[in-house]
């Protein structure tokens, strides 16, 4: 089986996660794809609680034929968020399975920072998506939306829902319980 990952601290997850998902289960020859958000940030980055986050991905899974799935790997003990160690655990736990690790070329830049991603690249075979607005060579695929969580959760401050920009079963879940100042307006 092959399985790419897609990680994140999908704080919101929005539609540009969807599109890379789908990008990648119609063309990199994978089985499924695994959404797997971040127990806690590398970076300190802050994000609404983890069963929140995890909950509005699994919205987007059921979106899905059943190809699109939420991975809770990283809030397993003594993981800090950096990817070689949960791709380390991944790959003890499935030796079965071949591993993709997702990346947009927007993350190109943070790739001196990532903990021993020499590593990485023997465990996982690294899809670099083209994101719009970051190009970069070897990428794969056409530009991918511009949308990002931090525009989403702007938006969501100023009072804009944006129902273009977050599947609908995502942002049911975070107005249902009042995440990003949404509460039960509707």
């Amino acid at each position: 089986m092959q399985v790419a990952l897609l990680g994140g601290s999908f704080n919101p997850p929005h539609v540009g996660h969807l599109m890379a998902a789908t990008y990648v289960h119609a063309t990199q020859g994978v089985d499924e794809v695994w959404l797997m958000p971040s127990w806690q940030h590398p970076f300190g980055k802050q994000m609404e609680a983890f069963e929140h986050r995890v909950a509005m991905c699994e919205a987007l899974c059921a979106e899905s034929s059943g190809w699109l799935k939420t991975s809770l790997i990283e809030r397993e003990p003594g993981l800090t968020g950096r990817t070689v160690d949960t791709l380390s655990l991944l790959v003890k736990r499935y030796p079965e399975v071949r591993w993709s690790l997702i990346i947009g070329s927007d993350i190109l830049k943070d790739l001196p920072h990532w903990k021993d991603f020499d590593r990485i690249r023997e465990m996982a075979r690294v899809l670099v998506l083209y994101r719009a607005g970051y190009p970069a060579p070897d990428t794969i695929g056409p530009p991918l939306s511009e949308v990002s969580s931090t525009l989403v959760r702007d938006l969501l401050a100023k009072g804009v829902e944006p129902s273009e920009l977050v599947p609908s079963g995502a942002i049911a879940y975070a107005r249902a319980r009042g995440l990003y100042g949404l509460g039960t307006r509707r």
